[in-house]
């Protein structure tokens, strides 16, 4: 109406999801009596079929939810450590690690998506993973975000002659590029889900299918073993929070850079944005320069030890930084890692947030790293492996440089917002380092302007990178632009209204009074609402 979404709600649940196929895949299983949890593994296979170039079982990812039976929140922590196998002192840069089987980081999706079902879920894997294996069973037709990923990456993994052979086998067997309303069929695939449907994740981590990744990963110079398979862990963990608006936002704790998000909250709460004009330059100069900030004390300080990590979001703390904040001088910086990285492709990830009846409510971000991830699929199995090792910092001078078993940081924040004890919203976002920018300009939005969730989600937002530099979607009028480079940002507009640069956002919110659950979903990508 008016030319935007309708709101959606319900009262039975919700899933909202990146393709509209995943998010029936997981309303269907809420229908069929599954849960949140279920859904939500449901979700995340069914997206394995509908956007491989985003996530999958070879991924690795985080999840944060609301368990209503134990009224609280919780994290699982999907993401294994850098593979002890890992060669890191054969690495520079991180171009080194961009594509191929060197960057292939164990996966942690699979072991993630299992954990989920079997501590809080009730439906049997088979039936969990059953409408994805009859997506890549039947196949499917692109919708407009799929083809041009498939359009824009067909020439780029040409140019990986050991790799693209198996990757267009499996994706193009016709040998022609896939575009809009092209079927994809993924036999492959479909047969590697009921295998696992019906043996479990050991299959993949311990046995055939484990050693048939391995073998192909070697055979290309790839450094993986079946013991780094092996010793794949899912990690429960407790939340991090800080409040903002009377709500406390958790989002996962380090490893995860997360607090990167609330690091923003927190210095934006102690000013009344509500009182600017929105999407003026008052308040996109006050956001824009707390994301800065709190982007640089992220980059210095990554993977805080938990009292550092006090500290760093204690009063104190954040006092200082509030008055760097608003003393109108210029804020200049790093935004991705320790040391200045051309403006890259946003990372291929996918974020999906599901509610039940129960009052369960989860928020997953996952992914493969870069588009298709290291490029490498695994002939015969329909597997394209993640490249997650290029998101180590491999900067011989870095303070942060990563080696074999440190923990992988990973730019995620999926978050659970709570008011007086209740679950209220979850949300999460793709878009590398992005992620933790786009999800505070979101919340602003929502929280600060009153906008409802989709109108939050579909606002006008920017990617800051490196420097000064902050590209705005083109809704934003030019005065405004004009006056924001004047007080010091080199603000640019991009050509389009919408971007995916800018993240692909999914949200539910929950009113605790009524029980009414809203979804929202971005139109920056394929995203899409369900209900059982």
């Amino acid at each position: 109406m008016h030319g935007r979404r309708p709101t959606m709600t319900s009262r039975h649940g919700m899933v909202a999801a990146a393709h509209p196929l995943a998010a029936q895949a997981g309303a269907r299983v809420l229908a069929q009596g599954g849960n949140a949890f279920d859904a939500a593994a449901a979700t995340a296979a069914a997206l394995n079929v509908v956007e491989p170039f985003m996530s999958g079982l070879a991924g690795m990812g985080f999840a944060t939810m609301w368990v209503a039976a134990e009224q609280r929140v919780r994290v699982l922590d999907f993401v294994p450590p850098v593979p002890a196998s890992f060669p890191a002192e054969r690495f520079s840069k991180r171009t080194d690690l961009e594509r191929g089987a060197l960057a292939v980081a164990s996966p942690g999706n699979l072991a993630g998506w299992c954990e989920l079902v079997k501590s809080y879920g009730r439906k049997p894997l088979p039936d969990v993973f059953a409408p994805a294996i009859a997506l890549a069973r039947d196949g499917f037709a692109l919708a407009e975000f799929g083809a041009a990923e498939f359009e824009e990456n067909d020439p780029l993994l040409k140019t990986y002659p050991a790799l693209y052979p198996a990757w267009s086998a499996n994706y193009q067997p016709g040998g022609e590029t896939l575009h809009l309303g092209s079927l994809l069929v993924q036999s492959d695939l479909a047969r590697t889900l009921s295998e696992i449907a019906e043996k479990g994740p050991d299959h993949f981590y311990r046995g055939a299918l484990g050693e048939r990744v391995v073998t192909h990963l070697q055979a290309l110079g790839g450094s993986l073993t079946m013991a780094d398979l092996a010793a794949v862990k899912t990690v429960w963990r407790e939340p991090l929070a800080a409040s903002y608006r009377g709500l406390s936002v958790h989002v996962p704790p380090p490893s995860c850079e997360g607090f990167q998000l609330l690091l923003t909250l927190r210095l934006l709460d102690g000013l009344d944005l509500a009182a600017l004009p929105k999407d003026g330059p008052d308040h996109l100069d006050l956001v824009y320069r707390a994301i800065r900030l709190a982007a640089g004390e992220r980059i210095a300080h990554n993977n805080p030890s938990p009292e550092k990590l006090a500290e760093m979001l204690s009063d104190a703390a954040i006092e200082r930084l509030r008055k760097r904040l608003t003393d109108g001088k210029r804020v200049t910086g790093p935004t991705e890692q320790w040391t200045p990285q051309e403006n890259e492709d946003q990372a291929h990830t996918t974020s999906f947030s599901i509610a039940d009846s129960e009052g369960n409510l989860i928020c997953i971000t996952q992914s493969l790293g870069s588009p298709f991830g290291s490029g490498v699929v695994v002939p015969g199995t329909g597997l394209c492996l993640n490249n997650f090792l290029y998101w180590a910092d491999v900067q011989p001078e870095s303070p942060n440089r990563s080696k074999p078993g440190d923990a992988l940081p990973m730019c995620m924040s999926p978050s659970i917002s709570t008011q007086d004890g209740k679950p209220v919203l979850a949300l999460g976002t793709p878009g590398s380092y992005g992620i933790m920018q786009t999800q505070a300009q979101a919340i602003v939005q929502h929280l600060d302007f009153g906008l409802p969730l989709q109108d939050a989600i579909e606002a006008p937002r920017a990617r800051l990178w490196d420097g000064r530099l902050v590209e705005i979607e083109n809704r934003i009028v030019p005065e405004t632009i004009a006056e924001l480079i004047r007080r010091g940002h080199d603000a640019r507009a991009f050509d389009v209204g919408w971007t995916m640069r800018c993240g692909g956002m999914q949200g539910v919110a929950v009113d605790p009074a009524t029980g009414i659950f809203t979804g929202a979903a971005d139109p920056r990508r394929d995203g899409y609402v369900a209900t059982p």
